[in-house]
């Protein structure tokens, strides 16, 4: 078997780097537990991966349809981007993500031992990160996800696990590929690791087993030797949402509020025609864009038809969203099955966003979404230009 990175913090305080998605990893977990008899057994999770891991339910039709009311559409695809991602590093050896962390959680149940979640609701990291992100980087990012290139120089499982300092290397390349998504990703969440590995060994005598991704063994023993880690008062801090500038909370009512605007200035003028022309104008830009979007997702025409009609109303109102009903409606007529969800979420081939009928769903309500966004700003423009002239 394949050694994995270990570094003992104390003789009561053992921190085990896994390779995600590897086999050796299970393994690897298991034989620890064995040699070290921990009492608690700490592991890389948060509440909600900890649930989809033992529930085996990562999505579902209620679980997709849920994701669409909610506007989490890109989210999701986000998800599934990063594990295409995961796999173009050749980290695939037919274990699920989190095949690792689930076997310390199995294997410390069956030993009756206590098991601790360590990690920051993915939520949490994901908005923080997006937050700190620029635009150019964010930009960045997803090329590169969408970069169907294969790197032959991708390390081998083995490699990774053998070389502890090769996969933080790789870690550090997300740094200076995205600054501010490495500091949340990285930094963030190697403090935050270490804080509560450290807030563990504080409550008595027990002995730890915490069971971190590899790369994250380098940051976590530096916090951990020099008493950097985070207290208390600084964890809670690191699991704070980014909060939304006053901007963008009334980006989103600007267009209605011009709308409005428009409609009083013509009503008071007694134009009748320019009124006209306004509410066709609107129409016709927020139904074609958005009818756009959901064409390009090659959704079904009865959700395109939704698109078109939904958009210049939801455009009026930011609590709606033009892409939640025709998503809704392509979810309604063409339901994805058990199989259809199980494979989106393997994201094989990049294409599977437009031949899955789960990925389908999705891309109808991302881009019906961002249709009609854009074509709330080109009816906007085109109506300001008009008043100018």
């Amino acid at each position: 078997m394949t050694e994995a990175p270990i570094f003992n913090h104390s003789d009561r305080v053992r921190v085990l780097g896994t390779a995600h998605v590897s086999t050796a990893s299970v393994e690897a977990v298991r034989a620890q537990i064995e040699l070290f008899k921990p009492d608690i057994v700490a592991v890389e999770l948060c509440d909600s991966r900890y649930t989809a891991l033992t529930s085996n339910r990562r999505l579902d039709k209620e679980g997709l349809l849920k994701v669409v009311k909610e506007g989490k559409a890109p989210l999701v695809m986000l998800q599934s981007l990063l594990a295409a991602e995961q796999r173009k590093m050749g980290l695939d050896e037919g274990q699920q993500p989190g095949a690792e962390l689930l076997a310390a959680v199995e294997a410390a149940e069956e030993a009756e031992l206590e098991v601790a979640l360590i990690d920051r609701d993915i939520q949490t990291t994901l908005r923080r990160a997006w937050k700190k992100m620029k635009f150019f980087e964010k930009g960045k990012i997803l090329w590169s996800l969408l970069g169907e290139d294969d790197d032959e120089d991708a390390p081998e499982v083995a490699q990774l696990l053998e070389d502890q300092d090769l996969l933080t290397s790789l870690m550090e390349e997300l740094r200076t590929f995205s600054p501010g998504a490495g500091s949340v990703l990285i930094d963030e969440r190697d403090a935050y690791l270490a804080g509560k590995i450290a807030s563990l060994e504080a409550k008595g005598e027990q002995r730890i087993l915490a069971v971190v991704g590899a790369g994250h063994l380098r940051g976590i023993e530096a916090h951990l030797q020099a008493a950097s880690q985070p207290k208390a008062s600084e964890l809670a801090a690191l699991e704070t949402l980014p909060t939304r500038s006053r901007f963008s909370k009334a980006l989103p009512w600007l267009i209605p509020l011009f709308m409005m605007g428009l409609v009083a200035y013509f009503i008071s003028q007694g134009d009748a025609v320019d009124l006209v022309e306004l509410f066709t104008v609107w129409t016709a830009a927020n139904a074609v864009f958005a009818a756009l979007g959901c064409l390009l997702a090659r959704g079904h025409p009865l959700a395109v038809l939704t698109a078109a009609c939904a958009s210049p109303i939801t455009s009026l109102n930011p609590t709606l969203a033009a892409g939640w009903f025709a998503g809704y409606v392509q979810l309604k007529l063409r339901e994805p099955t058990a199989e259809d969800l199980q494979n989106f979420l393997k994201l094989d081939d990049l294409g599977m966003f437009w031949s899955n009928r789960a990925g389908r769903v999705l891309m109808v309500t991302a881009l019906s979404n961002l249709g009609s966004m854009a074509g709330a700003w080109v009816a906007a423009a085109g109506l300001l230009g008009g008043l100018g002239s």
